[in-house]
């Protein structure tokens, strides 16, 4: 008998303000294999990872999302959460008030089931920075608040270090990122890459791919995949572009 995808999409459609977006999605991704999803602006790239976390913008209006064999379509993103799904950001937000510790707490203590003590997460927190290369100064700052793009994403990749999620979804984690700033994520994202993980990237560059090297690359493109392939399709795109791919929508 074959293992149980980690993560299957079938025929998903969703929409926002009554525009269809996501027009049957289908796609599986197992433990231990990473995925990247590349497609041009406006695709429904992030209309898809808001989709699986549950975003309640958007409307489901067709498939299923299966998660482990469950289906969280109509599930609320922190039950998804608890489940194992992780999404980074393309752009985190900063909560002036909150500190990045405190946060960090909660979240472990939620996804663990127990109550850290707070030298218990100071100890873990700092020896997750460490791992990453982010100075612990930044555990006592208010989340995200005055962080470079660059500090707001290592900030998304602390949060997988500690939380360990069995799917990780990474939307558009390269933007706007500069060339060291992009090889620290890419090889932290690297380290979590592990057998028993999923992952789930999403770009509409190369240039992560030149750090990440994955398992399949899917086009997509107004709202579905179109093509999937090797590694060797995201050296394609880099060369073509996406419009030869037009002819497949």
């Amino acid at each position: 008998m074959s293992e149980q995808p980690l993560l299957e999409i079938r025929n998903l459609h969703a929409s926002v303000d009554g525009a269809e977006i996501l027009k049957g999605v289908d796609l599986v991704v197992n433990r231990g294999e990473i995925h990247a999803l590349m497609g041009p602006n406006g695709s429904g790239k992030s209309t898809l990872a808001n989709v699986l976390m549950g975003n309640p913008t958007y409307r489901v209006t067709n498939g299923e999302i299966l998660l482990k064999g469950e289906d969280v379509v109509g599930m609320a993103p922190d039950r998804r959460a608890l489940l194992g799904m992780f999404l980074a950001f393309q752009y985190p937000e900063d909560i002036p008030g909150v500190t990045l510790v405190n946060f960090l707490r909660t979240a472990l203590s939620n996804r663990l089931g127990v109550d850290l003590t707070v030298l218990e997460m100071r100890l873990k927190v700092t020896d997750a920075m460490r791992e990453i290369g982010m100075e612990a100064s930044f555990a006592d700052r208010y989340l995200n608040e005055g962080f470079s793009g660059g500090e707001r994403k290592r900030n998304e990749l602390l949060q997988m270090t500690l939380l360990q999620p069995e799917l990780a979804i990474m939307d558009e984690t390269d933007s706007g990122l500069d060339i060291d700033a992009l090889k620290i994520v890419a090889e932290g994202a690297k380290r979590l890459a592990t057998p028993e993980r999923g992952f789930l990237i999403i770009t509409h560059y190369q240039r992560l791919l030149d750090y990440i090297t994955p398992h399949f690359v899917h086009v997509f493109f107004d709202g579905h995949v179109v093509e999937s392939g090797g590694p060797e399709l995201a050296q394609r795109l880099e060369k073509e572009g996406y419009e030869g791919f037009r002819a497949h929508v």
